[in-house]
């Protein structure tokens, strides 16, 4: 079967969420990298909820955004606190958040998306967490600046 350029891209954001989810999940748990990819690709994909089936995640760039968050998290999360304002270090920002913009800092450091994809990207994974609040400028604005410093050819 082969896929639409919509239906990848609808299974990418997926996995952007998910590893979002997944990453906060690790946080709090204690969970190898393994363990949760393992978790989610079996039980979270696709699975059918009250308000309706979630969209099939891109498994491969789900793993991408894993595996390159933890293997890289002290330089992302440093990135991150340069973004943040000083008083804020990632330390003390919500942690979903925190999960977020280390998802988003693979994409902005490791991955080959447009940076202002990525942004787009994640602002909508904000909404999706935040839909009432002021954290989707919040992280526009933060990964505004990471991706200014991460890739400043492209602006």
């Amino acid at each position: 079967m082969t896929l639409s350029g919509n239906q990848k891209r609808k299974m990418k954001s997926a996995a952007r969420l998910y590893a979002v989810q997944a990453l906060f999940q690790m946080e709090h748990s204690g969970q190898t990298v393994e363990s949760v990819i393992h978790e989610f690709e079996e039980y979270r994909f696709g699975a059918d909820y009250d308000d309706g089936e979630l969209v099939e995640g891109d498994a491969e760039h789900f793993r991408f955004l894993m595996q390159t968050a933890v293997n890289y998290q002290a330089s992302i999360d440093q990135l991150t606190d340069r973004a943040l304002v000083a008083k804020w270090p990632i330390a003390r920002i919500d942690p979903t958040l925190r999960a977020l913009f280390r998802a988003a800092g693979v994409e902005l450091t490791h991955g080959d998306t447009p940076p202002r994809v990525a942004i787009n990207e994640y602002v909508d994974v904000a909404r999706a967490f935040f839909p009432e609040g002021k954290e989707p400028q919040f992280v526009n604005a933060v990964l505004d600046h990471m991706a200014r410093e991460a890739k400043p050819d492209v602006f």
